[in-house]
């Protein structure tokens, strides 16, 4: 038995949101917490954050960028077709507690997971400041939702199409300037994690970080997305995805996540040829 797709729409670009039929997902799904998926039978299995899980329906959202081999696969289904399977929900929820004022920054897809936390910060009495940072203003999305899920949203653009020109630091250091900021969580490209990190590092600020390195089978067995917080080696898959950001190796995080660039590019090439076959 499969999953079955009950909606899919192109949020941007070449990124999409899903919702799928995933009852007992969902019924334990917690903000920070990902997935797992097949598309196909021998397919990869690939991690996605749970962007929103519905307990009353079942139904589990997911956003992800077409990119890769398993995405563009994925981008190709439509509602009624099926996934082959999903494992779920891994990982540490992300720590929710009443801290103060909270700031969540969300880089790119990254802003999808940030919905459930932000939300359950909110729900938990924070203040809680959302910061979106994308490219340009085709690659926001959810801006309804994410108000509604923050008290303050602040959106930034490279080329200043939205909101602020520039980046999510540059906001985040102006709420720093003006009031007491007690947590930040970053969730989204390794450069602008690190960023962050090394803007609240200073200034006292305790900081996670969502990793998102190299992941296969998700239960801590393979040793794949091992990374180095604190001179220790943990598994972003059963002890995290998030850390304290102020304590990751970044560089080596960074250079295992290249390690497979050449067969992910030759991979994605051949999905392109079977798309253009059909």
């Amino acid at each position: 038995m499969g999953y079955k797709i009950l909606s899919k729409k192109e949020l941007c670009p070449n990124q999409y949101e899903i919702t799928v039929y995933a009852p007992h997902v969902v019924r334990n799904a917690k903000a920070g917490q990902f997935i797992i998926f097949r598309v196909e039978e021998n397919g990869e299995r690939v991690p996605l954050t749970i962007a929103d899980a519905d307990k009353t329906t079942g139904a589990l959202t997911l956003v992800f960028m077409a990119v890769g081999y398993s995405t563009k696969k994925l981008a190709q289904l439509n509602a009624g077709d099926e996934l082959v399977d999903i494992v779920g929900p891994l990982g540490q929820p992300t720590h929710i507690k009443k801290y103060g004022t909270v700031v969540c920054l969300a880089g790119g897809y990254g802003a999808a997971p940030c919905y459930l936390i932000s939300k359950a910060f909110k729900e938990a009495g924070n203040k809680v400041y959302m910061i979106m940072g994308a490219r340009n203003k085709d690659l926001i999305f959810w801006q309804d939702k994410m108000s509604d899920a923050c008290s303050q949203l602040y959106i930034t653009t490279d080329d200043g199409s939205m909101g602020e020109k520039g980046f999510v630091t540059q906001v985040l250091e102006k709420i720093i300037s003006e009031e007491q900021v007690d947590y930040c969580i970053a969730v989204g490209p390794m450069p602008m994690m690190r960023a962050v990190a090394d803007m609240t590092r200073d200034k006292g600020i305790y900081t996670e970080a969502s990793m998102n390195p190299i992941m296969v089978d998700g239960t801590g067995m393979c040793g794949a997305c091992r990374v180095t917080v604190g001179g220790n080696v943990k598994f972003a898959c059963v002890d995290g995805p998030d850390f304290n950001a102020h304590e990751i190796d970044f560089d080596e995080v960074i250079n295992r996540t290249k390690i497979y660039k050449e067969e992910e590019r030759k991979r994605s090439e051949n999905c392109n040829l079977l798309q253009m076959a059909k």
